[in-house]
C-alpha cells in the first residue's frame, strides 16, 4: 500500500514534482496546500485539499510532506514552510525519479526531489530540501547545501562545494573544486571558473 503525501503549492514546480511522485511509485499524492482562492481545484487531478493556515491540522492527520513551491533565486518560502513543518515532527521523504541515476555511494538529505534524468555520482552529498531539476548532474564528492535548486540540464563538477540555500541555473557549468558560498545566485548558462563568496549575485 502507497503513504500518502501531502504536496505544498500548486504551481508548475509541483506539476513537474507530481509526475515524479507517480513514476516513483513509492506515495499517493493526497492533496495539495495552496492560497485559500485554489481550494477545490485541481492540479493534474489532485485536489487542493486547504491553504497554509490548515498546516497544523493537516500535520496532525499526514505523515509526509513534500515542498512543491519553486525556487528562483529566493528559497525564503520553501526554508520557512520546511521550518514550520519539521517543528511538527513531519516527516520529509526523498524522492527520486526512476529515470535519475543516484550513486549507492552518494547521500541525499530528506525532502529532496531528484527529476528526471539527473545523475549524482559516487561521494556526492546532497542537502535537504532540495530541487535537482530535470537533467542536472552532480558529480563525484560534489557537496550540495540545504535547500539549494540546481536547476535544469546544470553540470556541478567534481568536489565542488554548493552553500546553503542557494541557486545555480539552468545549463550552467561549474568548474570541479571551487566553492559557492551559501545564499548565492548563479544565472542560467553561467561557465563558472572561480569560487564565489556568499551571498553572491551572478548574471548572464
Amino acid at each position: 500500500m502507497k503513504s500518502e503525501l501531502i504536496l505544498i503549492a500548486g504551481g508548475g514546480h509541483c506539476k513537474s514534482c507530481i509526475d515524479v511522485i507517480e513514476r516513483q511509485g513509492k506515495y499517493r499524492v493526497a492533496g495539495i496546500v495552496d492560497i485559500y482562492e485554489k481550494k477545490g481545484q485541481h492540479v493534474l487531478g489532485y485536489e487542493v485539499i486547504g491553504c497554509d493556515d490548515q498546516l497544523p491540522e493537516l500535520s496532525r492527520q499526514y505523515s509526509n510532506f513534500l515542498i512543491t513551491v519553486g525556487q528562483i533565486k529566493n528559497p525564503a518560502k520553501r526554508v520557512a514552510l520546511f521550518d514550520r513543518l519539521a517543528k511538527r515532527k513531519a516527516c520529509f521523504p526523498i524522492i527520486v525519479s526512476p529515470y535519475a541515476y543516484i550513486s549507492l555511494h552518494a547521500k541525499i538529505g530528506e525532502g529532496t526531489i531528484v527529476m528526471h534524468g539527473a545523475v549524482v555520482n559516487a561521494g556526492a552529498v546532497i542537502g535537504k530540501n532540495c530541487i535537482i531539476n530535470t537533467s542536472a548532474v552532480i558529480e563525484h564528492d560534489a557537496v550540495i547545501g540545504d535547500h539549494c535548486h540546481i536547476s535544469t540540464s546544470s553540470v556541478v563538477n567534481g568536489g565542488v562545494k554548493i552553500g546553503n540555500q542557494s541557486f545555480v541555473g539552468s545549463n550552467t557549468v561549474i568548474r570541479e573544486y571551487i566553492e559557492i558560498g551559501e545564499n548565492s545566485v548563479i544565472g542560467a548558462g553561467l561557465r563558472m571558473m572561480r569560487s564565489l563568496p556568499p551571498d553572491s549575485f551572478e548574471k548572464a
